[in-house]
């Protein structure tokens, strides 16, 4: 049986719902500790990841990992005048979280904690899986690709982990 990219986004999200809590917070465990290996890790100062939405593997144990660690953490937050952007904010344990129009958790938009993408060492995106080729499969917003374009067609700046 053959799905399109749409089929197959809403059968892996549908099945990664079904996932029983405990299954989910092991995931979580496992991605921080598979994360925490990463050789380009040790020397980079600020990462950028997302919190778990949708059924997304659990990224609080990676979180609280880096925050112990003392790296520096960014959350995506939708661009207010670039429509279909992203902006990454630092993110604390104090930062103040809303949601966007997609009922996504993302801090609350401060200019002063926006990093820029270059100056990022390693950006975390999520995904609902990987196509038959090996290629992420987005949430089918583009996001992502559109604000790292620039950085995938050099092959310069951030590392993206999927």
């Amino acid at each position: 049986m053959t799905f399109s990219r749409k089929e197959f986004r809403q059968l892996i999200r549908q099945k990664r719902n079904q996932l029983c809590s405990d299954t989910q917070y092991q995931a979580g465990l496992d991605l921080a500790q598979q994360f925490l290996s990463i050789a380009q890790l040790k020397n980079a100062k600020r990462i950028a990841l997302y919190i778990s939405a949708d059924g997304e593997i659990d990224t609080t144990p990676l979180i609280n990992e880096l925050w112990k660690q003392g790296k520096e953490t960014y959350l995506p937050v939708l661009h207010p005048f670039s429509s279909g952007h992203l902006l990454f904010l630092h993110y604390t344990p104090n930062s103040k979280l809303t949601y966007n129009k997609y009922g996504i958790v993302e801090p609350v938009l401060n200019q002063t904690l926006v990093c820029p993408v270059n100056q990022l060492d390693i950006i975390c995106t999520p995904l609902v899986g990987f196509d038959s080729q090996g290629q992420r499969l987005g949430m089918g917003g583009g996001y992502y690709d559109r604000t790292l374009s620039r950085w995938y067609n050099t092959g310069h700046g951030p590392l993206p982990v999927a």
